[in-house]
C-alpha cells in the first residue's frame, strides 16, 4: 500500500462513500499555503500546527467532530489576507443569498466573524440548538460542506468586509 501524504489521505476519506459523514482534521509541523489549500481544498475541516497544545488538539477533534470546521489562528489569518487581496474581492456576487432568510443571513455573518454556535446563540437569544440548525440551513441552501466555506462565501456575497468589525 502506497503512503499517502495528508492531502492525498484526506481526498481518499472524503471520496469514500463508505466514510460519508467521517471529519478530518489536518494536523502538520507545514503551515506553508499550498499544504493548507491544499487541505482545505481536499476536504479537510480543520487544519492545525502540530505546535498546538494537547488541549488546542482534543479541543479540534470536538469542534472537527461536531461537524464545525476549524483552523489555527495563524493560518486563518493569512487566509482572510490572501482572500482580501484577490482580485474582484469586495465585489458583491449579486443573488448569491436570495434563498437565505433574514436570519440566515444574520447567522452567516457571526459565523464570518468566527463566532461559534454557543457564542451565536447567545447573541441571539437562542438556543444553540436553534443556532445549530440555522447553520445546517444555511449549508444546505447554498450547497456548501463546511463553516469554512460559509465564511469564504460571505465575503465574496458582501456580507462582511476584510478589516471590518
Amino acid at each position: 500500500m502506497p503512503v499517502l501524504d495528508g492531502i492525498d489521505a484526506t481526498r481518499r476519506i472524503r471520496s469514500d462513500p463508505g466514510l460519508a459523514g467521517v471529519h478530518v482534521l489536518t494536523l502538520t509541523t507545514f503551515d506553508l499555503d499550498e499544504h493548507v489549500y491544499g487541505a482545505l481544498a481536499a476536504g479537510a475541516s480543520g487544519f492545525l500546527l502540530k505546535d498546538a497544545t494537547p488541549e488546542e488538539i482534543v479541543q479540534a477533534v470536538r469542534v472537527v467532530a461536531a461537524g464545525e470546521s476549524l483552523l489555527a489562528p495563524a493560518v486563518t489569518t493569512r487566509l482572510i489576507r490572501e482572500f482580501a487581496t484577490r482580485p474582484g474581492t469586495g465585489r458583491p456576487r449579486p443573488g448569491l443569498l436570495d434563498s437565505l432568510t433574514g436570519r440566515e443571513r444574520e447567522v452567516l455573518v457571526l459565523v464570518a466573524h468566527g463566532l461559534s454556535n454557543s457564542e451565536t446563540a447567545g447573541r441571539l437569544v437562542v438556543s444553540p440548538l436553534t443556532a445549530k440548525t440555522h447553520v445546517s440551513r444555511i449549508l444546505t441552501k447554498l450547497g456548501l460542506r463546511d463553516r469554512t466555506q460559509l465564511v469564504v462565501v460571505a465575503y465574496e456575497a458582501g456580507l462582511v468586509v476584510p478589516g471590518a468589525r
